[in-house]
C-alpha cells in the first residue's frame, strides 16, 4: 500500500509557521511576567495584581471562537497580521494611560491577539503534518513559543535592571508585533505555498475518514463534511461527546499549567523578592521548560500520548501544593528557586500536547472550528485558573491557592487516564 499524499518536510515549515510565533512569543514572554510588577507599582493588591494579569487568558478565552471562524475565512497570515496590530494597540492603551483599567483592558486586548495567533499556526499545521510525526511537529510549536517565553524575563531583567522601569518593558512586545508583520508580508502565504487544504483533502481520500470518536465516515458524510461551513457553534454540536470528556481534562491540564505563569510572579511579590531577581529565576524554569519541547514530541509519537500528560500533570500538581509550604520559610526564595525549577521541568513534558489532542480529534477538512472550540474548553480552565487564584488569595492567602491548584492537577489526570485511551488509542508505529 502506498502513500498518495506528499512527502512532508520540516525545513518547509520552519520560517512560515516558527519564526513568526517565535518573535511574538519573544514579546508576549518579556511582558506578561512583568504585568503583576506593574499593577503592583500602579496601586493594585496582591488579588487584584493577580486578576489583571488573568486578563491575559480572559481575552484568549473570549477569542477563540471567533478565531475559528476568522482563521476558516481569510486565512491564517491575514488573521495573524490583524493579530499582532490588535496586540500593539492593547500594548499602547497599557502604555498611554498609567492606570489599572487601563492595564487590564490592555492585556485583555493582547489575549485576544494570542487565539488567533495560536489557532491559526494549530490549524495550518493540523491539515499539513502527518500522523507520524504530528505530535513532534506541534510540540515543536509549543516549544517556540517557550523559547520566547524562556527568553523574555532575561530580556525583561535586562532593561528593568538599565532603566530602572517595568514598564518599559512594554516596549519590546511593540517591536515584536512590527517584526512579525514584517516576516508575514515578507515571506510567501503558507496556505498557499503548501495548499494546505488540497493536502488534507488527499490525505482524507487516501485513508479512512473518522470523526473525533474514530468510527468511520460514510463516503456521503465524509463529502457533506468537506463541503459543510466553517461553523464552530456545529462543530460543538456534532463533538460534544469527545469535547465535554477529553475537553474537561485538557481544560484542567491548562488551568494548572496558566497558573504556574501567574503564582511564580505573584509569589515572588508575596516574600519580598526584588523583580529583577524574580525575573531570572522564572527564565530559568522557562528555559528548562523550552529544553524539553522535542522529548516531549518524542514521547508522544513513540509511547502515546497518555505518557506525556499523566507525568507532567502530576508533577505540577505535586509542585504546586509543594510551593504551599515554603512560604514563611527563611529559605523561602531558595525554595521559590528549586519549585520553579521543578514546575519548568514537569511543565516541558507536556509540551504540545494539548494541541497534538486537537489535532487527533479535528477533523481534517476543515479543522479550524473544531480547533476553535477544542481550544475555549482548554483557554476556560486557563482563564478560570487565575481568577481562581485571586479569588482564593483574596478570601484565604496564596498558600491556600496553590494546594488548590494541586488538587485540580490531580482531577485532570484522573480523567485523562480515563479517556485518552478511549479516543486517542496509541497505535505503535
Amino acid at each position: 500500500m502506498t502513500d498518495s499524499t506528499p512527502r512532508f518536510s520540516w525545513r518547509s515549515i520552519i520560517l512560515p509557521v516558527y519564526l513568526p510565533t517565535l518573535v511574538f512569543s519573544l514579546g508576549e514572554g518579556a511582558m506578561i511576567p512583568i504585568v503583576p510588577l506593574v499593577a503592583s507599582e500602579r496601586g493594585a493588591s496582591l488579588a487584584l495584581a493577580g486578576l489583571i494579569a488573568a486578563m491575559l487568558m480572559v481575552g484568549e478565552l473570549a477569542g477563540d471562537l471567533p478565531a475559528g471562524w476568522l482563521v476558516a475565512r481569510i486565512g491564517e497570515r491575514n488573521a495573524m497580521i490583524g493579530a499582532a496590530m490588535l496586540a500593539v494597540i492593547g500594548v499602547l492603551i497599557a502604555i498611554v494611560s498609567p492606570t489599572l483599567p487601563a492595564l487590564a483592558i490592555g492585556v485583555f486586548l493582547l489575549g485576544l491577539a494570542t487565539a488567533v495567533f495560536g489557532l491559526a499556526r494549530h490549524a495550518f499545521l493540523t491539515s499539513y503534518v502527518p500522523v507520524r510525526t504530528r505530535a513532534r511537529a506541534l510540540s515543536t510549536l509549543g516549544g517556540v513559543f517557550r523559547a520566547g517565553w524562556a527568553v523574555g524575563p532575561f530580556v525583561a531583567a535586562a532593561i528593568i535592571a538599565s532603566t530602572g522601569s517595568s514598564e518599559a518593558v512594554f516596549w519590546v512586545l511593540v517591536g515584536a508585533c512590527f517584526a512579525v508583520v514584517g516576516v508575514l508580508v515578507l515571506l510567501p502565504d503558507p496556505e498557499r505555498v503548501f495548499g494546505a487544504a488540497r493536502l488534507a483533502r488527499e490525505a482524507s481520500a487516501a485513508s479512512t475518514t473518522t470523526d473525533a470518536s474514530g468510527a468511520p465516515l460514510t463516503a456521503g458524510e465524509a463529502e457533506a463534511a468537506a463541503e459543510s461551513s466553517p461553523s464552530v457553534f456545529r462543530a460543538i454540536r456534532e463533538n460534544r461527546g469527545v469535547l465535554a470528556r477529553i475537553g474537561t481534562g485538557v481544560g484542567l491540564l491548562a488551568a494548572v499549567r496558566v497558573s504556574r505563569t501567574v503564582v511564580l510572579p505573584l509569589w515572588s511579590v508575596s516574600i519580598g523578592m526584588p523583580a529583577e531577581q524574580a525575573a531570572l529565576v522564572i527564565g530559568i524554569s522557562g528555559t528548562i521548560d523550552f529544553a524539553l519541547f522535542y522529548a516531549s514530541g518524542q514521547i508522544m509519537d513513540r509511547f502515546g500520548r497518555l505518557w506525556s500528560a499523566i507525568p507532567g500533570l502530576l508533577g505540577m500538581a505535586v509542585g504546586h501544593i509543594a510551593l504551599a509550604f515554603t512560604h514563611d520559610l527563611p529559605s523561602n526564595a531558595v525554595w521559590f528557586t528549586i519549585i520553579a525549577v521543578w514546575l519548568g521541568l514537569a511543565n516541558g513534558v507536556t509540551s504540545g500536547i494539548i494541541m497534538t489532542l486537537g489535532a487527533d480529534l479535528a477533523p481534517k477538512q476543515n479543522p479550524a472550528p473544531f480547533l476553535g472550540a477544542f481550544r475555549m474548553i482548554g483557554d476556560t480552565g486557563g482563564a478560570g485558573a487565575p481568577l481562581m487564584i485571586a479569588a482564593v488569595t483574596s478570601i484565604a492567602s496564596i498558600m491556600v491557592a496553590n494546594v488548590a491548584v494541586g488538587v485540580l492537577g490531580l482531577v485532570g489526570a484522573a480523567m485523562l487516564w480515563r479517556w485518552i485511551p478511549r479516543y486517542v488509542p496509541h497505535r505503535r508505529r
